[in-house]
C-alpha cells in the first residue's frame, strides 16, 4: 500500500469543505485515470453535461448526483505548474 501523504489531504480540505453535500464518495481508477465523485450511492444518473477538459457533471433530473473527471492526473500536473 502506498504511504499516505497527509499534506495532500490537508491541501484538498478547503475544496472538500465547499462541496454541495455533506456526504460523498470518491473513487479513482488509476488504470484508466478517471476520478469519480458521487454525491449519492448509487449515482444512477439520467443525464450528463460535458464541461471543458473532460469533466462530466452527472444529473438525475435536475439534481447533480456526481462528477466524473477524465485524465484526472493531468489536473495534478496543471495545478503544480500554476503554483510555480
Amino acid at each position: 500500500m502506498e504511504k499516505i501523504k497527509v499534506k495532500n489531504i490537508t491541501d484538498a480540505l478547503p475544496s472538500i469543505l465547499h462541496f454541495p453535500v455533506k456526504e460523498f464518495y470518491i473513487d479513482y481508477d488509476k488504470e484508466t485515470d478517471v476520478l469519480y465523485i458521487s454525491f449519492e450511492r448509487p449515482q444512477e444518473a439520467t443525464d450528463t453535461d460535458i464541461l471543458e477538459e473532460g469533466i462530466l457533471v452527472r444529473y438525475r433530473g435536475k439534481k447533480v448526483v456526481g462528477v466524473t473527471i477524465l485524465n484526472a492526473s493531468k489536473w495534478e500536473k496543471k495545478s503544480n505548474r500554476e503554483e510555480k
